[in-house]
């Protein structure tokens, strides 16, 4: 299938099946998600953190997302690859066109891009080209310096209301798929019910989206030094790393 036909048939899942996200960051790790049945592999921003040691995602350069990019896409996954648009690889609409055009290049069947309303116009440059686009609101990592941190949205009237006013722009912009972080349940709840496209919550509450996406460091226990509150591990395997370590040096060492 073509990134377009992959996006297509995840629209539609909006009023079936949950979408089931993971970030990717590497070839085998795309292998094994595509295995599990994974719908949508996000090559996120995030592994300025859990992968490059950076304090946030401002850190991450387009350069970052182009090579880990093409290591998932390496994996040919079924799963549509959906590509972080970094901080600063689109300030306007012919920039914005020109990274998602490096992104696709790279084996992405999509881009993401953060923010509502100041966003449309770059939205509608990327898929008049034929590129889908996931939008992202709520809590937007990429601001983190300028917001003083992380925090949840949607908690009043006004703050609700500037989330439907910008799902309805990306949506008129042509998004296929709408990211939420960390947005109140009921917030994230209603708006999910307001819109054609599916929602995919991260920090959202249970059932309040079309889908869920997990960072997959969290998921699986491999990042132990931070993890966020609303994070479900399904996994410890930091512990066994370090076992298994442990057990090889022993084992040279007494050799």
């Amino acid at each position: 299938m073509t990134g377009s036909e992959k996006a297509s048939a995840l629209r539609a899942r909006k009023s079936g099946e949950p979408i089931a996200a993971l970030t990717a960051y590497d070839y085998p790790t795309a292998r094994l998600l595509d295995e599990a049945g994974v719908d949508l592999m996000l090559v996120g921003d995030s592994l300025g953190m859990v992968v490059l040691g950076f304090p946030d995602t401002t850190h991450v350069t387009l350069e970052h997302m182009l090579h880990h990019t093409a290591a998932v896409a390496r994996a040919q996954p079924k799963a549509l690859v959906l590509g972080d648009l970094p901080i600063d690889s689109y300030p306007d609409p012919a920039t914005a066109l020109e990274s998602a055009k490096r992104l696709v290049a790279a084996g992405a069947d999509a881009v993401k891009l953060e923010g509502g309303i100041r966003q449309a116009e770059k939205v509608k440059a990327i898929t008049a080209a034929g590129i889908p686009v996931c939008g992202h609101l709520g809590m937007l990592p990429q601001r983190v310096i300028e917001e003083g941190g992380y925090k949840k949205k949607g908690k009043t009237p006004e703050q609700a209301e500037a989330l439907h006013e910008g799902a309805k722009a990306l949506i008129e912009a042509g998004v296929f798929a709408i990211v939420l972080e960390s947005v109140v349940a009921d917030t994230a709840r209603d708006l999910s019910q307001a819109i054609e496209v599916p929602t995919i919550g991260i920090g959202c509450g249970d059932a309040t989206c079309d889908g869920e996406v997990a960072v997959i460091t969290d998921l699986i226990g491999s990042y132990p030094w931070f993890v966020p509150p609303f994070a479900r591990p399904e996994a410890d395997i930091a512990p066994q790393i370090v076992s298994a370590a442990k057990a090889y040096v022993s084992r040279v060492h007494s050799a």
